[in-house]
């Protein structure tokens, strides 16, 4: 499931949510639209704050936080880093990170989303943060025999692991006390962003497409796009369904599932030619978000990031599924 995984990627950007409306709406008033930041840069909460150092976790110490690598499937690890205020001692970046002030970094997963051992070692960390849906555990390994400190974050993806994340990074880089204040800020944010919502849920189905690979997947429970989808007060029909995890999407599935809105990334609905082409797709047409054009794309990488701006995440997301219908 992480080989399928490695494609669902997130990172959140921003500080103020907005949604677009594509040009293209039926005439229930509801249509097309883009869930996505205003700022796609990370605001840090701290300016340079100074690491106290050494530090052990899980029998790994850290003795410097001067050359920092955090790297994951989904770029919350150098999210975290940035928002904590140390992205100025980043030097290295995963496929994943590509917000403004990471963009520019020598990648490290320069074959999609494996690590190289080769290209970790030349920019010479002095600490790499990483958790396990990346690998592979040989590369890590090799960079532990190198001497530089390994330390593994927990890889589950939702809500509530945010706070821990977080954490988890703030103390292996030696600022917990920023860490919290960096907690205190994100949960707020997810607080704010699940309001409750007046009448009856809408349904959303989240479908990871890419039409140039022939991947075609249905999100169900556990996808961590049923946590995104919750949070807005709405019902995830994957999991309403009985899916588990990422499905291969079927057309008697689809139907069955009967999404009001169906959830694309913004890069899976151009692989497949946008809103025409989602439409040929098994089962879509079918479906109330086929039959009224009901669909809602969100940036690659926003998603199902779960990092530092979930919150903004969850109020983007809130807006272009509402916004353009109420």
């Amino acid at each position: 499931m992480k080989k399928i995984l490695l494609v669902v990627l997130l990172l959140l950007g921003g500080c103020t949510a907005v949604s677009e409306v594509g040009p293209e709406q039926d005439t229930t008033g509801c249509g097309i639209a883009t869930a996505k930041l205003a700022n796609d840069d990370v605001t840090p909460i701290s300016q340079n704050p100074t690491p106290k150092l050494p530090v052990t976790v899980d029998g790994v110490t850290v003795r410097s936080a001067d050359r920092i690598l955090a790297v994951n499937l989904y770029g919350s690890l150098a999210e975290i880093v940035f928002s904590l205020g140390l992205g100025d001692r980043v030097i290295g970046r995963d496929t994943s990170t590509t917000f403004p002030s990471a963009a520019n970094l020598p990648l490290v997963t320069p074959q999609g989303h494996d690590l190289s051992a080769e290209a970790i070692l030349k920019l010479n960390p002095t600490v790499l943060l990483a958790d396990d849906s990346i690998g592979p555990p040989a590369v890590l390994d090799q960079i532990r025999k190198s001497g530089i400190p390994v330390v593994i974050v927990d890889d589950e993806q939702n809500l509530e692991s945010v706070p821990r994340h977080i954490r988890a990074v703030a103390t292996a880089l030696g600022v917990p006390e920023v860490g919290e204040q960096l907690v205190e800020q994100v949960q707020s944010e997810i607080d704010a962003a699940k309001k409750p919502r007046d009448g009856t849920p809408p349904r959303i189905a989240f479908l990871y497409v890419r039409g140039t690979a022939g991947v075609f997947l249905i999100g169900g429970d556990g996808a961590g796009s049923d946590a995104m989808i919750e949070a807005i007060g709405a019902v995830d029909a994957g999991s309403a369904a009985g899916l588990k995890k990422f499905r291969p999407l079927t057309s008697e599935g689809l139907i069955n599932a009967a999404p009001d809105v169906i959830l694309v990334m913004t890069e899976g609905l151009k692989s497949v030619d946008g809103v025409e082409g989602l439409l040929k797709l098994p089962g879509v047409s079918q479906t109330p978000a086929g039959i009224n054009r009901r669909i809602v794309d969100m940036e690659d990488g926003i998603l199902l990031n779960f990092g530092a701006r979930t919150g903004k995440a969850v109020e983007a997301l809130a807006k272009a599924v509402y916004g353009p219908c109420n």
